[in-house]
């Protein structure tokens, strides 16, 4: 039986958000199999080994449950199954850590976090791979404090009303705003500028928001595509981790089989130009008009609570809850088992060309 530490937590505004799915993973992990190690990190860093029972992971309470946890004990694990949201968490930095560390992890690498993380390198990533996205403008913090009325102006040269701002690096739709004037356009860039100093302001599309999922690494394979009509004017936190009962979740998506197929197909491509490998979820826009197909965003670490589309996505293609789990923690031990071959060639093409260089030297003699 092989040690999964599940890390959760984390410094991010969507902490309380982690706790939830890092406990439906710890219920939902196939205990035959893994022996699931809870780790938790609070708002301000410090890592520990959560002891308590897994019902009072979400209670707000959960560090008296807990002892210090030293990253040394990592080696101690198999692998690590990061469920944290957010910054320092799906940003690529923790994933980071684990690189340095050696220790096998599931979910994306440090690229295609980074990538995901930031919506602005995202679109101009998706705009090269000629992936449909809506055109955006990118604005920095610095410029609000003594040019918001140009960029403004910017804003509103080169897209249209409705916007949506965005910060650049949050995730669960925290500091987004719907704006319609100029007015809420500036108080929505001032908004976003709290989370992120770097900010990005887009068409707004009106639109049909429409999700699939993808895991794998070489080779991966999309999910049943769902759909979303928010009660409010965007799929925005509350709906996703709080009860609302004016939205509406389908999956399957009642569209037509089309569209089905270019959803997924885009969602694989657009994974593999992050180069993704693990885990994803892809979020799409449809636009009710013209029928054209957005790329949002992609999440490399999806929500796994109980209100969240990934499981529910998966589950209508046939694959349960514990076994997704499973799968994806196989794919982190596949790509760790990848590297580990790649640093072996390395190793062997050095020693090579010492080889070379000394056979050289012998000769020159």
């Amino acid at each position: 039986m092989d040690r999964i530490g599940i890390i959760f937590g984390g410094k991010s505004t969507e902490h309380e958000v982690s706790l939830v799915s890092a406990r439906s993973v710890a219920e939902a992990i196939n205990k035959q199999k893994h022996e699931p190690v809870l780790i938790g990190i609070s708002k301000s860093g410090e890592w520990k080994k959560f002891c308590g029972p897994v019902s009072m992971m979400t209670d707000g309470n959960w560090e008296e449950y807990a002892e210090p946890f030293s990253l040394e004990k990592l080696h101690d694990l198999d692998l690590v199954f990061p469920v944290l949201h957010g910054k320092y968490g799906e940003d690529g930095t923790i994933q980071g850590l684990f690189e340095m560390l050696g220790v096998p992890y599931a979910g994306c690498g440090v690229l295609a976090s980074s990538l995901a993380m930031d919506k602005a390198a995202s679109k101009l990533v998706f705009q090269s791979c000629s992936l449909p996205t809506p055109d955006f403008q990118l604005i920095l913090r610095e410029e609000l404090s003594s040019h918001l009325e140009e960029a403004a102006d910017r804003c509103e040269a080169d897209l249209h009303y409705p916007m949506f701002v965005k910060p650049a690096n949050t995730g669960s739709s925290v500091g987004i705003s719907k704006v319609r004037t100029r007015e809420e356009l500036k108080n929505g860039m001032l908004e976003a500028a709290r989370f992120d100093r770097r900010i990005v302001v887009e068409n707004g599309v009106d639109a049909l928001e429409v999700e699939t999922g993808v895991i794998g690494n070489d080779r991966p394979e999309c999910a049943a595509v769902g759909s979303i009509q928010a009660a409010r004017d965007f799929y925005d936190y509350t709906a996703k981790y709080q009860e609302d009962a004016g939205t509406i979740i389908q999956v399957p998506a009642q569209l037509d089989d089309e569209l089905i197929e270019q959803v997924k197909q885009t969602a694989i491509r657009a994974y593999q130009a992050l180069d993704c490998a693990g885990c994803a979820r892809v979020d799409f826009l449809v636009d009710r008009k013209t029928g054209k197909l957005y790329i949002n965003e992609l999440n490399t670490i999806p929500g796994f609570t109980s209100l969240s589309m990934f499981p529910m996505i998966w589950k209508e293609k046939g694959v349960s809850f514990t076994e997704l789990i499973d799968r994806i923690i196989d794919y982190g031990y596949a790509r760790f088992q990848d590297g580990m071959r790649k640093e072996q060639r390395e190793d062997n093409f050095s020693g090579c060309q010492e080889q070379d260089a000394a056979d050289e030297q012998i000769a020159l003699a």
